[in-house]
């Protein structure tokens, strides 16, 4: 060799747009590159560039692999450096041309040109040799890969082991389960953070408890989404109630949760939950009136499946479907997130039960976009959530269930708006 090291430069052009934006796929496909090529790889680090395409590099004993790729030009840009006669970087290339999908241009650059530079009289103290090599037998890659959930204007990052433990996409959506290393396993659907060990119960909780200790007759309960286990986890701590239909569209979020979200998902076998694997519009529409003393619906984000869900078809017939004393509660996204969705969706459920009978609830959500979220609440009859409550049963309820977020006090305080709300609210 004539030269200390190889350098390609490549431009993978027409890849699939899909796999630049996947930053597990990307890393793992850069990871492989290099072993196949006979590299030592010694660390890895990947992350989402906003608002799309990945960044990263992985560090091997003989040099260096890096990409970034704009998913939306189908383009990639690809450094393979490698230093001795030992690795060949053209095999790193073929490699990651077939697992993008890409055709291509490169070139290849001898980098230390031996008839250039020459060796001079220094004499390392420290010197490495082949009697000494890296332990590579429990050797472990140290990983930096990161999982962004974003829009075009702000994002939040958490950082996962680099393997992704369930992996499916559906008619309806991609569902796939991380490994994350602050917040514990984390479900994400379409690359937008679902829940995670860590936090899910300020979600769950909150969804549940306030309209439940509200309810006066808590035996029949509709569950639109909720396909996580959590919100029929909670549920299931009252002892009044005799069934719960659970309506999910994706049986994928149901086996996910089953077999990587342990906590969430001990409720499944409960002899009292009808679980139906089917649309929950359709459900709804097609259920007689008058038979759920609560409807709790518990979807995603307004986009794909859960779009219908945002709709005043849909909650016209979630109210005919209550009882006299029925209650309805739904997510309603945050205020600062999704403010159009948050007031929309509030004059719907105020323009179908009444102004007086539409409550928000604010809390707080540290995964979700902004880490404030809300819930609107409905009710058939008129009532006051904030006093309207047993404080001393609801306290004993907080303190017998062990619950970690919901309390009584807390109940009262979670329905007591901030000004900016108020005036969206308002307008």
């Amino acid at each position: 060799m004539n030269a200390l090291g190889r350098h390609i430069l490549v431009e993978f052009t027409g890849c699939n747009a899909d796999v630049l934006n996947d930053v597990s796929a990307i890393e793992k496909s850069m990871i492989d590159a290099a072993k196949i090529a006979g590299a030592t790889v010694i660390s890895s680090n990947f992350h989402h560039f906003s608002p799309w395409g990945v960044s990263g590099v992985v560090v091997i004993q003989e040099s260096h692999l890096a990409i970034h790729t704009w998913p939306e030009y189908r383009y990639a840009s690809v450094d393979l450096f490698t230093c001795g006669e030992t690795v060949d970087p053209w095999v790193s290339f073929e490699h990651l041309k077939q697992a993008l999908e890409a055709t291509y241009s490169a070139i290849e650059l001898n980098r230390g040109a031996l008839n250039i530079i020459k060796k001079s009289d220094y004499k390392p103290t420290n010197v490495r040799d082949s009697s000494n090599p890296i332990d590579t037998k429990n050797f472990k890659i140290a990983r930096n890969v990161w999982f962004t959930d974003k829009d075009d204007m702000q994002a939040l990052s958490l950082r996962y082991t680099g393997d992704v433990l369930f992996n499916e996409t559906t008619d309806f959506q991609q569902v796939r389960v991380f490994d994350t290393l602050a917040y514990g396993k984390m479900l994400a659907i379409n690359n937008m953070v679902m829940c995670t060990e860590r936090d899910e119960f300020h979600y769950h909780e909150m969804i549940v408890h306030p309209v439940s200790q509200l309810s006066k007759n808590l035996k029949n309960v509709l569950v639109i989404g909720g396909g996580d286990g959590g919100t029929i986890r909670e549920l299931f701590k009252y002892s009044s109630i005799e069934k719960v239909t659970m309506v999910e569209i994706d049986e994928a979020v149901v086996n996910a949760s089953k077999k990587h979200l342990p906590t969430l998902s001990t409720e499944f076998s409960n002899p009292k939950l009808n679980l139906i694997i089917g649309d929950g519009i359709e459900h709804v529409r097609n259920a007689k009136a008058g038979t759920y003393d609560l409807v709790i619906v518990d979807g995603s984000d307004p986009v794909g499946p859960a779009e219908g869900l945002f709709t005043k078809a849909f909650y016209t017939d979630c109210a005919r479907v209550l009882t006299d004393d029925g209650m309805l509660v739904t997510q309603g996204e945050s205020p600062m997130f999704h403010t159009n969705t948050f007031v929309e969706l509030n004059h719907c459920l105020k323009d179908i039960f009444g102004i007086q009978k539409v409550h928000t609830m604010l809390f707080h959500a540290t995964t979700y976009p902004s880490g404030m979220w809300s819930l609107m609440m409905a009710s058939k009859k008129a009532i006051n959530p904030k006093t309207d409550i047993d404080v001393a049963k609801a306290a004993s309820f907080v303190k017998q269930k062990n619950l970690k977020y919901y309390n009584e006090e807390l109940h009262a305080a979670s329905f007591c708006l901030p000004n900016f709300v108020k005036n969206l609210l308002e307008k």
